[in-house]
C-alpha cells in the first residue's frame, strides 16, 4: 500500500475516535439549518396536502371512485376538490418565502455577529 494512502487511513481512523469540538463555523451552520429546517418542512407538508387534495380531486371525476363512496355528483366535488389542492399548491412558495424571511429576521443578528466574527479571522 502506497505511505500516503497509508497515512490517509490512519488520519481518518484517528479522526473518527477523537472528539470532536464544536467551532464558531459549525455553530453557524448549525444556525443556518435551525432557520431552514422548519420553513422547509412546512413547506412539503403543505405540497403533500394540495398534491393530495389535487389527486383526489382526479380521481373523483375520472373514475367510478364517486359512487363508491355514494356521492351524488361525483364531477362538482372531483372539481372542487381539484381546485382546492391547486390552490394550496400556488399558494405553497409565497408562504414558504414569507415563514423563511420571518425566520431569518428573527435570527438575522446572530448569524451576521457570527459571520462577521468569522470572515475578520
Amino acid at each position: 500500500m502506497d505511505k500516503d494512502v497509508q497515512e490517509y487511513l490512519l488520519n481518518k481512523i484517528k479522526s473518527e475516535y477523537t472528539e470532536k469540538t464544536d467551532t464558531e463555523f459549525d455553530t453557524l451552520m448549525k444556525l443556518d439549518r435551525k432557520i431552514k429546517l422548519p420553513p422547509t418542512i412546512f413547506t412539503y407538508t403543505v405540497g403533500i396536502i394540495g398534491a393530495l387534495f389535487l389527486g383526489f380531486g382526479m380521481s373523483l371525476t375520472m373514475t367510478n371512485l364517486g359512487s363508491v363512496l355514494g356521492i351524488g355528483s361525483v364531477m362538482v366535488f372531483g372539481i372542487l376538490f381539484g381546485v382546492i389542492g391547486i390552490a394550496i399548491c400556488g399558494i405553497n412558495y409565497p408562504l414558504y418565502k414569507r415563514f423563511l424571511d420571518s425566520r431569518k429576521k428573527e435570527y438575522s443578528s446572530e448569524v451576521i455577529r457570527l459571520a462577521d466574527k468569522l470572515s475578520t479571522k
